[in-house]
């Protein structure tokens, strides 16, 4: 009888943080995620292709990022991820501030951000802000991540 009390008291519970969950508004719908995650593939396909140095081909694709990420934000505010990925579709696009205002907002939401810290800090030194890329590596800083390496090569170069 016990185990029955305890399994109805436990389902009651879950039933109960999943409704308080949903209701929150928690997370990205089917529609926001999919629009997420087909913007993240397009992204690293088009660094696939600068990487060979097929500059148009990623350029479109950049684009096509941007529009589907542009989306997902809409549904979404709160995600980070969400928010570097749009940053680097428009910094790979050229426009670097509205791409700063995402890292940005980026990093209120997680200051830690592996993927913002690197790429904002690659923004600053295209921009020729080479102490703040050094504050996003002081971020990065004790991570062991490739993160941390990418941007102290970078700077290193400039």
């Amino acid at each position: 009888m016990k185990l029955v009390i305890t399994l109805l008291v436990f389902f009651g519970l879950s039933v109960n943080l999943n409704l308080a969950y949903a209701a929150s508004g928690g997370g990205l719908d089917s529609t926001g995620s999919s629009l997420y995650k087909s913007g993240k593939k397009l992204i690293i396909k088009a660094k696939k292709l600068e990487k060979k140095e097929k500059i148009e081909k990623a350029q479109t694709l950049y684009l096509k990022a941007l529009s589907k990420l542009e989306k997902a934000y809409d549904k979404d505010k709160k995600n980070a991820d969400i928010l570097n990925y749009l940053g680097f579709a428009l910094r790979k696009t050229g426009d670097f501030d509205k791409a700063e205002k995402f890292y940005l907002e980026g990093l209120k939401i997680d200051a830690a951000h592996l993927g913002i810290n690197e790429y904002l800090g690659e923004l600053y030194v295209q921009t020729n802000r080479i102490e703040l890329a050094k504050e996003r590596l002081q971020v990065l800083n004790g991570c062991k991540c490739e993160e941390y390496e990418e941007l102290k090569e970078l700077i290193e170069k400039n």
